[in-house]
């Protein structure tokens, strides 16, 4: 478009890509003014159980954007959740707000509860503070905490800052333990709180704003493990755990607030 004299700045043509601009007044294209780029936006959704991740499937399989409300402007998913998986899944309409949240060296912490068969105890559960190798892959440091336990069917609440490919069910798995559910309850401070599967909330400007500052001005170190506060709103309230269907029970404790 500059090759082609279609980029001016104040009714001047630009010669250069090269150029740098400190804001963009009296840009315009084609002799229309340049728009300033829209705010990031980020949504909580409810992901259910047996939706992939992905814009589309070869082989046919339900995806998350097959069930999405039409209203939504295009957005990208924050990490994933396997198919099995549900709970919050945070969707944006920002590449740059994406990264920030992904990112390893950011520390955003996402939490989890699982509910497995098998024989474990909270002393086994807290070694994993330390992290664990399995078959030559590093995972980092998991808190880890027995909520309830019938027979040997138990509840765990885990918060983890890595979010590594499947990274619960492989550590449980390494356990001793058969992972029959499992759910995003948090990641950083927005929460799933008491959204209905399927649904999607909006977070609210000033709180996205705000987590965004506190996140550039103070990153977490790893292996921190205080939480960030909610804000309330579109963050979700204090997380809770899911209401019950027909997967299976809840606990009846409060979360206390760690991907797969």
């Amino acid at each position: 478009m500059i090759a082609e004299g279609r980029v001016a700045i104040g009714g001047k043509a630009v010669e250069t890509p090269a150029t740098l601009l400190t804001s963009l007044h009296g840009v315009t294209v084609d002799d229309k003014p340049v728009r300033p780029a829209a705010p990031a936006r980020l949504f909580r959704y409810h992901k259910p159980a047996g939706l992939l991740t992905t814009e589309r499937d070869p082989k046919g399989r339900p995806t998350i954007y097959a069930r999405l409300p039409k209203s939504l402007p295009r957005v990208m998913p924050v990490g994933r959740l396997d198919m099995n998986t549900e709970g919050l899944l945070l969707l944006t309409t920002d590449g740059e707000l994406k990264r920030e949240l992904e990112l390893p060296a950011t520390g955003v912490e996402r939490s989890y509860r699982a509910r497995a068969f098998g024989d474990i105890t909270q002393e086994r559960l807290e070694t994993l503070i330390e992290g664990v190798e399995i078959d030559g892959i590093r995972y980092g440091a998991i808190d880890a905490n027995l909520e309830r336990r019938t027979g040997r069917n138990q509840w765990i609440e885990l918060r983890l800052r890595e979010g590594k490919n499947r990274e619960v069910r492989r550590v449980l798995e390494h356990l001793g333990l058969k992972v029959s559910r499992l759910i995003r309850t948090a990641y950083g401070p927005f929460v799933l709180g008491d959204l209905p599967a399927g649904a999607v909330e909006e977070v609210r400007q000033h709180d996205l704003v705000a987590f965004r500052k506190g996140l550039r001005s103070n990153p977490p170190r790893h292996g921190e493990g205080d939480q960030p506060k909610a804000g309330g709103g579109g963050l979700g309230a204090r997380a809770k755990p899911p209401a019950p269907h027909a997967k299976g029970p809840r606990s009846p404790s409060p979360f206390r607030g760690g991907s797969e």
